[in-house]
């Protein structure tokens, strides 16, 4: 499936295009995404869920990137690719996609959930049982909750927390004191349900809702007597979320990381959202307080969160409208009941999630704490999710006598306040927790377990491409890789090691780690590869990841194009790398994969003749990466484990003909989807995800 066929290249002197930005990569990104909420032949709920995420990224795209941007227009501080140009550029094409969103939302959505039975019923459309219901709902639950606040020199503008549910009212009349202050702020609570499901007795038949904004919208009138509610609007604030701690100067990097979140809600404004229908007057008074310029301004013909829709799917619990409940299989190279540590000495063992059940990794590590011979546990931990089994496992560990170190990465972004939590409890019962390397995030993913067998102590490890979340591993795919290998257990302790202690970390036999040699290596790697096809030998490289934004890693791949290299790229996210463009990158191809599943998984394999070299990581090829993190990459050394990897993670996705988009020489996206024949029936052609699914599937 990966054998290419090799022409002895013409050699080309290396030359450089013109690259792909980053931010305009990314939304393109989300445009792949949104194409999943219009696709007939997807359950309807999960078209829904795909218009969440993508409002969802949005959010995150606007607190962390945008909020670059527009700080770079607004304080006239010009830094490589933030300006008044690229913002204007990149908030033109976010208010395409989120115009292309409420499209898909209004004209696709709301008709086929109705077709359904489900529908959203708004204030004109309730007949009058429905409007008593409403009535009654909003005096009880709601109305005691809300607090107007009328703005005049002693009630000044109130602060606004990020993504919150907010409305501004114009108010004509005097109030209570003679005045005619004319405009207030209604601030809507973050506990209140963005959706009510009204009762049987009053929905017809069908399954309806009503959105809080409608309920409010229809009740203004009650929050202000003795006023006349003129032009009012919903609206929304989105803040740069980014935190920035100095931990050079803190010395309680935890105290001051709390510190940071409690401010978080109320960052710099980035975003505006208003009804689409909301007064010029109002969205100008808004665009002032909040210090914004017009292009900030986002007006939406519906809610203005998306994201809180996915409630719906919970409210009306309809299976059938949701893609078919999979069921992973035990990781098929284990055995449940039988010890993970006699089956890995008979060799390495890998795991390929969601296909293949986490339960696996929470085995060997239940294992490792109920094993008296186990003396030792050494973990990192990104994110592992609230209610965590592994973290209440890591505790009894503790518990158990056993010697547990954490290596928790409190900055995690937006997991930052779970994992000061579960640190917390991890050191509550006396495990020993380390926050990693100042000015580094501790992003590999590491499980080291020394155990006692006889004379001598052995080390067993669990490597991943992922998380340790038993929550994510039900929908992204990632790869587990189990090991007793001497030489790579050795490397991850004297990792662990390094990163505790501070001091220096020795020569690593297979291990690459970044920010050290990582970043090196895969270029060295890569120039074998550009060399050997320059020489005239069949070369290739073939990598998965999820974005490609370093600029040092693309003009290596370049350049080995260049040489005479076929690169195959499977990018799911962002890619600054151009594919495809005649005399400077014909022989990459760049694709990325939109499925049921996110794609997760990094693999890089670089091919001489009939020598090959995989690596697994948890590093994207991002500057980050490689720079301002703990990264690893580390070898396949098992032939067998090697051929399923290619098989199961590189050739089965370069032949994927259902959910694949290839990168254009102009930076466009089309479509590889064979199309069939009806527009609601299901998709013709290879799907990846589909073909895992159906291979490890539990009986």
């Amino acid at each position: 499936m990966l054998k290419a066929e090799f022409a002895t290249p013409t050699l080309i002197p290396p030359v450089t295009p013109t690259l792909i930005d980053r931010d305009h990569s990314t939304l393109q990104f989300n445009e792949r995404v949104l194409s999943w909420a219009r696709r007939a032949d997807v359950p309807v709920l999960e078209r829904l869920r795909y218009l969440c995420i993508v409002s969802s990224n949005l959010d995150e795209f606007f607190e962390v990137r945008m909020a670059l941007h527009l700080r770079a227009m607004q304080d006239r501080h010009r830094q490589a690719g933030f300006s008044r140009e690229t913002y204007q550029a990149i908030s033109q094409q976010a208010h395409e996609l989120v115009h292309s969103q409420y499209e898909v939302y209004n004209e696709q959505l709301i008709p086929a959930l109705a077709k359904a039975g489900i529908r959203i019923v708004s204030h004109a459309d309730r007949n009058a049982a429905q409007h008593r219901w409403v009535k009654r709902y909003f005096d009880q639950e709601i109305k005691p909750l809300l607090m107007p606040v009328g703005l005049d020199p002693a009630h000044p503008f109130p602060q606004v927390a990020n993504k919150s549910l907010n409305f501004i009212v114009r108010l004509s009349g005097s109030d209570a004191f003679g005045r005619t202050n004319e405009i207030a702020i209604v601030k809507v609570p973050r506990v209140l349900p963005r959706l009510i499901r009204m009762p049987d007795r009053v929905s017809d038949g069908d399954t309806l809702l009503v959105s809080l904004s409608s309920m409010i919208r229809a009740h203004l009138k009650d929050l202000f007597p003795g006023r006349r509610v003129g032009d009012f609007s919903q609206f929304r604030l989105t803040r740069d979320s980014d935190l920035s701690v100095d931990e050079e100067d803190a010395s309680n990097l935890r105290k001051a990381l709390r510190q940071g979140l409690a401010q978080r809600h109320f960052g710099r404004a980035v975003r505006l959202e208003v009804s689409s229908g909301c007064d010029e007057y109002l969205s100008n008074f808004l665009l002032k307080q909040f210090n914004l310029p017009s292009t900030a301004l986002f007006r939406v013909h519906g809610p203005v969160n998306l994201v809180r829709l996915s409630q719906l799917i919970d409210l009306v619990n309809k299976p059938a409208l949701m893609f078919p409940p999979y069921r992973a299989s035990y990781p098929v190279q284990l055995v449940k009941g039988q010890s993970i540590f006699e089956r890995l000495q008979q060799g390495d063992v890998l795991m390929h999630h969601p296909f293949e059940s986490f339960d696996g990794v929470l085995d060997f590590l239940r294992e490792a704490v109920q094993d008296p011979h186990v003396l030792a546990i050494k973990q990192t931990i990104y994110r592992t999710g609230a209610n965590s089994e592994l973290m209440d496992l890591l505790r009894e560990a503790v518990l158990r006598g056993k010697e547990v170190t954490v290596i928790v990465e409190l900055k995690a972004r937006f997991d930052e306040e779970a994992n000061i939590g579960s640190a917390e409890q991890l050191e509550a019962v006396g495990a020993q927790v380390v926050y990693g390397v100042v000015g580094l995030k501790t992003h590999a993913k590491m499980l080291l377990v020394t155990r006692r067998e006889g004379r001598r102590l052995r080390r067993y490890a669990h490597l991943s491409t992922g998380n340790y979340n038993s929550r994510t591993a039900k929908a992204y795919t990632d790869l587990g890789h189990m090991t007793c290998d001497a030489d790579i257990t050795r490397d991850i302790d004297q990792l662990f090691m390094h990163v505790a202690s501070q001091n220096r970390l020795p020569p690593l036999r297979h291990l690459w780690v970044a920010p050290f040699k990582l970043h090196d290596r895969f270029i060295d790697a890569i120039h074998r590869v550009g060399k050997a096809a320059q020489a005239g030998l069949p070369a290739r490289i073939v990598a998965k990841m999820n974005s490609l934004t370093d600029e040092r890693l693309v003009q290596a791949l370049i350049t080995a194009n260049q040489q005479g290299a076929h690169i195959d790229l499977i990018v799911r996210g962002a890619c600054i790398l151009p594919a495809r463009v005649p005399g400077l990158t014909e022989r990459i191809r760049v694709r990325s994969i939109i499925g049921r599943m996110l794609e997760h998984t990094r693999v890089y394999l670089f091919q001489v003749g009939d020598d090959t070299e995989l690596y697994l990581s948890s590093a994207d090829w991002m500057n980050r990466n490689m720079v301002r993190r703990i990264e690893i990459a580390w070898p396949v050394k098992d032939p067998s484990l090697r051929d399923r990897i290619i098989a199961e993670c590189l050739g089965n996705y370069l032949a994927d003909t259902q959910n694949a988009w290839g990168l254009q020489p102009d930076g466009s996206y089309k479509s590889l989807a064979v199309s069939s024949k009806t527009p609601s029936g299901p998709r013709r052609g290879v799907s990846a995800q589909a073909t895992l699914m159906k291979l490890y599937a539990a009986p």
